[in-house]
This record gives C-alpha cells, structure tokens and sequence, in this order.
C-alpha cells in the first residue's frame, strides 16, 4: 500500500481553506483502569509532539491534561480533556511508514480511569473514531480495563493496545497480552516485543521492520528522551523472526488481500503488512499491541508513529448515521467539508473565565464564527459568537471548524450532553451517548441563608456539565438530594460547590440507591373522580403488570381497543405510570424492568381531563404493585483486591463478613487477586478497612456490576430506615 496520497478536501465556493486534510486527522481517546498511566502517556505524546517543552508530572500536579486542582491533588484524572497536537512521522534508520513526511493533526481525549467517572469515558468514546487502550504490565488486564474496552465496542470504536510499566517489577508482557485474548476476547498481537524487562527494560523490537530500538540510559529526568535504531540483538533475533511469522499469518487469516501474497509466496513486505494491519484494526478486527515505559519516556514515539498508522481517520470509518426526527428516517452524515454542517455535543462545561463551553465533534460540514445553528431537539437557532479549541487549561481562539474535527462553543444556551448541532436543512438527531443510574445518595443543605441561592446555582450547573449527577428535591422532606456514581464522585461534587462557586454546605450521610421491581403478574385498576359543584374530574384506567427481564427498564403499551380511554387521554395514563414508578410503592425508591399494559378503563365526556387519567395511571400502578410481589433490589459491586498472600485470609473473611461472594482466586507475580461481588451498602469506608488489613500493602477497585434482591434479614431495617429518612429515596 501506498502512502496515503494528500488530496484537499473538496471545498463550498465560500469555505475557508482547512490545514490538515480529513485523511490527516486522528480523533484518539487514552483509556485504561485507574493507575495504568494514561495520563503520563499522554504527556509524554504532548512532549514529542513539540505541544508542551517541559514534562510534568502526575504525582508532581503539574500535567496539562490533569488541570483541575482536584485532580492534581489526588493524582487522578476526574474529568475528560480534550488537546490537540500535530506530529510528523520520520523515515530514521530505514524505518519504513505507511504516513512519512506527512503532518497529521491528532486530538486526544484523556479520560478518568476511577469508575465513579464512567460517564467521561462513555461520551468521549461516542466521539471517538479510534483509541489507545493502556495496560499495567504488572497487573494486565484489571476490572476498568474491561469497563472501558466494553464501552469502546459499544461504539465501535477501533483501537490499539500499548502495555505501559514495562520498567516496573513483576512487569511481564506475554502475561498482559494473554490477559487482553482471554478476559477481553481481543484478537490481540504485538507489533511492538520488549526488549528485557523490569529494570532492565532497554529497548523494542519493531516487529514489522524487524528492526530494535534502544533507548539512553540515565537519571529519570534524561532517560529515554534519545534513542537508536539498530540489529536486533542476536539472542533476540529468532524470537523477533517468530513473532512476525505469527503477525503475519494472523493478520493473513482475516484480511483477503494478505492471504492472497501468503498464497501465492510473494513477499511480505513491511508496507503490505502495515496496510493490512490498519484495514483489520479500522474495522475492528485486529488490536495491534506495542509496549513501553511512558514515565521511563520509552516506547512513546512508537506509540504516536502506531496512532498514524494504524488508527482511523474519519474517512476510514462508516458514516455517521442519525433520525429525522419529523420523519423518522435513517439519515446518513457523510464526513465531507461541503456537506451540511453537523455535529454532536458532547460535553459541557463551566470555565471560570470562557463562561460556559459546549464540547463538540463535527461529523460534516464546517462551521465559521458568526454562522447560525440549530438545535432539532429544541427547534432554535443560535449565532456561534466564539470558537476555541483547548490545550489543557489554555484556551485557543479559532475562526472556523471543519468535519471530522474537535472544538468548542462558547456562550451558546439551551444545550444539554448529546445534543445535535446542525445545519437546519438538515433536520436530523445523532444517537446521543447513554450513561448509567446513580447508585448513591445524600441529603445536602447550605450552611448559611447566604448560601442558599448559590447553592442551588452552582448544583444546576453541574449536574448540566455531568450527566450521571443528580440534583432533585424530596418531596417529603423538601431536603435537596443529590446522587452520583460513588463516595468519590459525591465529595468531587461537594468540593468544587466549595472551591468554584464559594458554597459552604452541609451533607448527610451517603445513602444507597435501592430498586424496586415484582416477581409475579398482576391487574390494577386506578380511578381518579372529583365532583365539586362546577365541572369534574373523571379519569379510569385498568393495567396489566408483569416482571421484565433484568436491565430492560420500564416497557408500556397500549392494549386499548374500541376507544374505551379516548387517544388523547392515553399518553396521560403513560405519564402518570411513569411518575407512580419513579417514586416507588414499597419502600419510595424507584421501580425498574417491569412490563405494564393499558388494558381497559373508562372516560366521561365532559368530566375527563389529562390530569384525570395521569392519576388514574398512578393509582392502577400502586394497586397493581402491591398485588406483584414486591421486592427490594441492592445494586452489587464488582470488586477486586490485590494483596501479598499473608493477608489473603484477612481480605477474604472481611470480604464475606460484608455479606460479599468470592468469585475468583489468582496468583500472579508473588501477588492473590481475589474477585467478589458485594453489595455496595456493605463497602462503604472499605479502603480505610482494606489499609488496615494489609498494612497498606493491598489496593482494591471496584464497579457496577447488577442489581440484586435484598435478603428478608437485612429488609425490615432497610424499609425502617427509609420511613424515617425519606431522602435517601432516589
């Protein structure tokens, strides 16, 4: 295969001239679990890519993408950012590239590893056309890694792998590959092989070129920025040889035009075999794996040369598709300049000097300062006063974006995360990304009357920037509730009300986000008749209730026949089982997967009114509940402890003692990986436990795993408390 030949996009007679063609854009995302050192990759890239001069560090707090105080005073990635860097490949020692020569422009998302942050990686990879998957070499593949790959094939989203801390000890980089076939099914092979390990880690074997690159040796300031490109050392030359043998007949067993030169035995040369490679991985067919140390600064150069080669650009994947939503029709969204601009939002957020900004990818077209937008899920218009794109915490004014690109709004309103942008000719909606339920709950109040407004103020905001918070009123209590994904999540939230919008507040105790559902089916029937004097209220229905299948949510049809509930009335009854079902009927905690059918009921012809059949369908729900079988659902997290083996014992029987279910014992590198699934009321002050178990020798992460009944001992205490503290319902 050829280079890919540099042709200007087609442009509009008034489009402005963009600086990197489509088929120069990478749209690349760096995720992994908690701690495997994406955001030091992503550093060192911004460092070669000649973005930043200075490295900094995630322990010292001085990264671009970890910008936010709290970030850097943790150590970890709490929100996704979005920088943009340019990197031209060079033909050093031979090396032969599919892309030589050629500028590309690559922007990179950075996004959270810790589960609370889920919701960062999930729109993120709606926007992504590939990413680089990072891995511990000590650990492998661990319980985030699996998160974020899932999430990467629910959109599709082609990627590579790169096995970091390749320096450390118990690093091991065939245990790590192994991991990625086995727990995540990946069709996973190296491109890249280390050379030595541990402390001695040197160098890669360039497994295509069949060629080694060794890196400086020095203090950890210096090591690693210098590097050769050289023969494989003899001891390595046979493992090197085998190892493209095996790249070559498995990328040749899945791409026809590989096979077809395996066939015939005509040369494989390293061109052909790189072409391949891209073709699989783009259709996500084909993980390319390479390996390295990002805090050594070893293997990073690679990285960035496999991103070029290997990784979409937006050419390279389908279309865009979205619904007209007048119609209903499938519309395709081609990536072309000259197209109707379209985009989708992604991300808000709230800029102490910008104001308010609306992350955005474009899909087509190009859109310029001074144009005009439209929103279909609003039906208005909005004129783009400023166009920026972001290095971290530094803002850059730009004057147009163009498809396939990545940018921000600024000052726009009426946007919400997973809004689609477009030109009004054409009228359609991009599926939005998805995010799970909160599963955590507090009561929080200002601590002064000063306090009060802002409060309300500055929790607004937030829960507009993240989608997985949430902010409501109990309506029992009138206590403002607030509910995210985690302890963590919760006392992010509550820190930056303190440090961004100067709100002293109070916050009860977390409470858990049970679930209510039935286990049998059952009738309701709900009246609603008022007579007072003057016109009115007459509204009946009769339900049909059955359990739905765990995860399916709430599922309601209309099974009325004859008219005997006139079609207006009907979406009544649907909102008023809606609202039965999100305030429960058990216990005040929200009812999930139940299947309902609006079988029969009966209407006045004067009295009846859409509020009479909204509570009408709130009382068919509750009656028909309480005939259901009602039971209580737990969420259960998905945890995994890594300890030395003298503490195993300890851990397990903690493990057990909090009502958690061992799943899965492993040993690796002197280390017990012990899986359980607990309930999450059980984990609560765990990692203050977990430090005094082990000496602070062991770590543990955990995440949403399902929901599950809770058991009758624990229940009568779960439904007292509930009666007395009404806002820990969500």
């Amino acid at each position: 295969m050829q280079a890919v030949a540099e042709k200007e996009p087609t442009k509009s007679p008034n489009s402005a001239r963009r600086e990197y063609t489509l088929e120069r854009t990478r749209n690349i995302g760096i995720a992994a679990h908690i701690d495997a050192g994406k955001t030091t990759t992503t550093e060192r890239i911004l460092f070669y890519t000649g973005l930043i001069h200075r490295i900094g560090d995630v322990d010292d707090g001085n990264t671009v993408t970890d910008w936010m105080e709290q970030e850097r005073e943790r150590g970890i990635t709490i929100t996704s950012a979005a920088v943009t860097c340019f990197w031209t490949q060079k033909n050093d020692g031979g090396l032969e590239k599919l892309f030589t020569g050629v500028p590309h422009r690559i922007n990179i998302i950075d996004t959270p590893g810790h589960v609370d942050f889920t919701a960062e990686v999930e729109r993120s990879m709606r926007v992504l056309d590939g990413a680089v998957a990072v891995f511990c070499g000590v650990a492998g593949v661990q319980p985030q890694s699996e998160t974020v790959w899932r999430q990467a094939t629910k959109y599709r989203v082609p990627r590579i792998a790169f096995v970091n801390k390749m320096d450390r000890t118990g690093a091991n980089f065939e245990n790590a590959l192994n991991d990625m076939r086995t727990k995540l099914g990946a069709y996973a092979w190296p491109v890249f092989l280390p050379i030595g390990a541990e402390d001695k880690f040197e160098g890669v074997i360039d497994v295509v070129n069949q060629k080694a690159i060794v890196w400086g040796r020095g203090d950890v300031i210096n090591e690693g920025l210098k590097y050769d490109i050289t023969e494989i050392p003899e001891p390595l030359r046979e493992r090197a040889k085998v190892a493209l043998q095996e790249l070559i007949e498995a990328v040749s067993n899945k791409d026809d035009q590989l096979a077809e030169l395996v066939i015939e035995d005509k040369p494989i040369t390293p061109q052909a075999l790189k072409a391949a490679i891209r073709r699989l991985t783009c259709k996500i067919e084909f993980v390319p794996v390479l390996c390295g140390s990002a805090f050594k600064k070893k293997g990073v150069q690679p990285l960035i040369d496999a991103i070029v080669d290997y990784l979409p650009s937006p050419l390279d994947i389908p279309p865009a598709e979205g619904t007209n939503p007048t119609t209903g029709e499938i519309v395709k969204v081609e990536a072309r300049d000259d197209a109707p601009f379209c985009s989708l939002a992604f991300k808000l957020w709230t800029d102490a000097y910008a104001g308010k900004l609306v992350f955005f990818r474009v899909y087509s077209g190009q859109v310029k300062k001074g144009d005009v937008i439209y929103n279909p899920r609003t039906r208005k218009r909005e004129r783009i006063s400023r166009l920026m794109i972001i290095q971290g915490s530094e803002r850059k004014d730009i004057d147009a974006v163009y498809a396939g690109e990545i940018a921000a709004l600024v000052g726009v309103r009426n946007i919400t995360t997973g809004d689609t942008l477009c030109d009004e000719r054409l009228d359609v909606m991009l599926e939005p990304p998805t995010f799970p339920e909160p599963v955590i709950s507090m009561a929080v109040e200002p601590k002064t009357k000063q306090d009060r407004d802002k409060l309300g103020e500055g929790l607004q905001r937030l829960a507009e920037e993240d989608p997985t918070f949430r902010v409501y009123t109990d309506q029992e209590t009138g206590q403002l509730i607030i509910a995210g994904m985690g302890e963590l999540h919760l006392e992010i939230i509550r820190d930056r009300l303190f440090r961004e919008f100067k709100v002293e507040a109070n916050a009860g105790a977390p409470q858990i986000a049970y679930r209510e559902t039935i286990t049998q089916p059952a009738d309701g029937e709900g009246k609603f008749i008022r007579q007072t004097g003057g016109r009115g209220q007459y509204g009946h229905a009769c339900i049909h209730i059955e359990p739905n299948a765990r995860g399916k949510g709430i599922e309601i049809e209309n099974k009325i026949v004859g008219g005997v509930i006139p079609k207006e009335y009907i979406p009544a009854v649907i909102d008023g089982i809606e609202e039965a079902a999100k305030s429960g009927v058990l216990a005040g905690y929200q009812m999930i997967d139940i299947k309902v059918q609006i079988v029969d009921g009966s209407f006045h012809e004067v009295d009846s009114s859409e509020l009479a059949f909204k509570m009408a369908g709130i009382f068919a729900l509750k009656d028909a509940a309480k005939k259901a079988g009602l039971i209580l659902l737990e969420p259960i997290m998905k945890v995994e402890v890594t300890t030395p083996d003298e503490y195993q014992g300890d851990i397990m029987g903690d493990i057990n003692r909090r009502r958690g279910r061992i799943v899965a014992i492993e040993a690796k590198g002197g280390q017990t990986i012990l899986r359980a699934e607990v309930p999450l009321a059980e984990m609560f002050g765990y990692a203050t436990a977990i430090r005094s178990l082990s000496k602070g020798r062991a770590s543990y992460s955990m995440e949403p795993l399902t929901f599950e009944q809770v058991p009758n001992s624990i229940l009568e205490k779960i439904l007292d408390l509930a009666k007395t503290k009404p806002a820990a319902r969500s």
